[in-house]
């Protein structure tokens, strides 16, 4: 899914804008904070990283992580659920786990084609944000480099509970090295769901067109389908799909449920 650097839980940007307006004070310090900040994303792993390739990682999940989960879920199942479902009683708020959460969203994806799903995501994206929000994000951050640095910071904490674990890291843009790349060490939502088109369809291409083109904020974010990790730039220019390596992935044959073996590509990124 899509990773916003918003906190959902103000109807305004008023907690945003004051944590904003605290850290561009102190910007002359803030290049020392972005070195490395990571966070462990309540991994119930003896080690406290992400189980090795191969193993499911093991999560503690709190209520902070729960409702988003439940926020995002109920959204979603406004456009994946089947008229049965949708009669039935749904989940308590905190009775959605991130495996439900990852079934919603393949039952989002099924029927659908590659753009139906983006624009699904951008639609409930969109119903999360409150009026006006994407003309105020581009008010306070135009696309420089301290906004792709900040955004990049409060990506770790903020969207740990969907990503699991990341880091900011060192990244070139424009031939300039600045402190706006995340590097995710086992993206949660690849693992969970072993399935290339809904990493690229409901969560790649939908993030970083809403970043690029709903906040100004450029944004391309490069998953590893080898180990499952992903990097995101922020104040990079993403590349056109047609020209993006991810266009050409296959699918997991092993692992996904729905995966095609015989076909070299996934099938749900080459049907538009």
């Amino acid at each position: 899914m899509v990773l916003l650097s918003i906190p959902y839980s103000s109807p305004s940007f008023n907690n945003y804008t004051t944590f904003y307006h605290s850290q561009r004070q102190s910007q002359s310090q803030s290049q020392s904070r972005y070195v490395k900040i990571g966070i462990r994303c309540g991994i119930a792993e003896p080690s406290g990283e992400p189980a090795p390739l191969g193993q499911k990682t093991k999560y503690n999940d709190g209520l902070f992580e729960k409702a988003f989960m439940t926020l995002f879920a109920r959204k979603m199942e406004n456009f994946g659920a089947s008229k049965k479902e949708s009669d039935q009683k749904k989940k308590g708020f905190f009775d959605y786990d991130y495996d439900s959460f990852v079934d919603v969203s393949r039952k989002v994806m099924q029927g659908r084609s590659r753009l139906q799903q983006q624009q699904v995501v951008r639609e409930v994206l969109m119903s999360m944000l409150p009026p006006g929000a994407p003309a105020q994000f581009r008010k306070l951050f135009p696309p420089t480099q301290w906004a792709a640095e900040f955004n990049a910071a409060i990506t770790v904490p903020f969207f740990f509970w969907l990503v699991g674990p990341s880091e900011v890291v060192e990244v070139e843009v424009d031939g300039v090295k600045q402190k706006s790349g995340v590097h995710i060490k086992k993206c949660r939502y690849l693992e969970n769901s072993g399935c290339v088109g809904m990493c690229v369809n409901m969560c790649k291409i939908p993030t970083q067109d809403f970043f690029t083109n709903e906040f100004g904020l450029p944004l391309t974010m490069n998953p590893n389908f080898e180990d499952m990790s992903c990097e995101m730039i922020y104040g990079q220019v993403p590349p056109p799909f047609e020209e993006d390596p991810v266009s050409k992935q296959p699918c997991y044959a092993s692992i996904c449920t729905i995966a095609n073996p015989s076909s070299n590509v996934c099938p749900k990124l080459s049907v538009n």
